[in-house]
């Protein structure tokens, strides 16, 4: 099977079909290799996705060293990717081959947990199940003093919705005096009921349709002037504020700020994370290090697993496979300081033992 074109964008319909196909491969005594792969900006200065890939294959191979079909089916994957250009404007990506199964299914995705490769009688697909749960919907409100557009962006999709269009502004001229006084009152007057009206608008879509996060975005100092407007449901939901034109901004656009944004919440998240391990250890509601993190996975206990996003210990790929299976919050660490408090891999548990 084919790869599908990358320059064509994804949708969840793509990726359904994916795992349904993927799903349907039965365990046997084929060979499947499953690569999971970050490609955010800093994973592609100097190749650096294609040197983390080559160094695992390698280990795989030295591993598998007396199963041809492994080694051929490596070797597809890493030929894949030492061409720049079949690499997709995502994010990451997710690979599954097979030649025995006549089997090679690539797909763009929005973010993964780190990058991985592994070899297995059957595509590793947990990841991809749950990553579309995982994202939730995102609502980006792009908007100036006149208008407003909404996006609602989910893992595959950015889906322009009705906007706040047509708002009367009142027009300026020569004024004296007093006059200029009202004229500035008048503006301040209705920029703020444009700003009540998307407060509004907010509210009721997630009222629809539970949100996981909010991005505002504009132009000059009136870019976050919807926060004070919020209700307090929403105010929290609010990852930050982007620079996007409102009246010129794509929906590609607003989906790869929308992406960077919950990056950078990403981090906030790990550091909170690590915290709760540092005064969970002491009272025996966190364990720290790979021994004791594998042996809390064993014993189903673990609610949240850490692992070092640097750290290149084939036991982590191991431990975020079966914390997929049992359904646990994965969270990878790519914070330095955040990444400090694991070694190599750290839980928050569901009880103590």
């Amino acid at each position: 099977m084919s790869a599908p074109p990358l320059s064509a964008a994804i949708t969840e319909q793509d990726v359904q079909d994916a795992i349904a196909r993927l799903a349907r491969v039965e365990p046997g005594l084929h060979w499947v290799v499953s690569c999971y792969l970050k490609l955010e900006p800093r994973d592609r200065t100097r190749g650096k996705y294609l040197i983390k890939m080559k160094t695992r294959a390698k280990g795989l191979l030295r591993e598998y060293e007396d199963q041809p079909a492994v080694a051929a089916n490596l070797e597809q994957v890493v030929d894949y990717l030492e061409q720049p250009n079949h690499l997709p404007r995502a994010r990451a990506i997710a690979i599954f081959a097979s030649r025995e199964l006549a089997l090679f299914d690539v797909l763009p995705l929005p973010h993964v947990h780190r990058s991985r490769l592994a070899v297995s009688h059957e595509p590793l697909v947990r990841e991809l199940l749950g990553l579309e749960e995982e994202f939730g919907t995102i609502l980006a409100v792009v908007y100036d003093r006149t208008a407003a557009r909404f996006f609602e962006i989910t893992a595959y999709d950015c889906i322009e919705l009705p906007g706040l269009a047509g708002i009367e502004t009142t027009r300026g001229g020569k004024f004296h005096g007093t006059e200029e006084h009202k004229f500035h009152q008048r503006i301040r007057t209705e920029k703020h009921r444009l700003y009540a009206q998307i407060a509004d608008r907010v509210f009721q879509i997630n009222r629809t349709k539970p949100l996981a996060g909010i991005v505002l975005g504009g132009v000059g100092v009136d870019a976050g002037a919807v926060i004070p407007h919020l209700h307090t449901y929403v105010h929290d939901l609010v990852f930050g504020v982007v620079k996007l034109s409102p009246k010129q901004a794509t929906a590609a656009e607003v989906r790869d700020a929308t992406l960077g944004l919950r990056e950078e919440r990403e981090r906030a998240w790990e550091r909170a994370h690590a915290d709760a391990v540092k005064d969970g250890v002491p009272r025996g509601w966190a364990v720290t290090g790979v021994d004791a993190t594998l042996k809390a996975l064993s014993r189903g206990q673990v609610r949240t697993l850490l692992a070092d996003g640097h750290d290149d210990d084939a036991r982590i790929d191991e431990a975020i496979e079966e914390a997929l299976g049992q359904r646990a919050q994965i969270d990878v660490l790519y914070d330095d300081k955040a990444r400090r408090v694991v070694d190599g891999l750290a839980a928050l548990l569901r009880f103590r033992a």
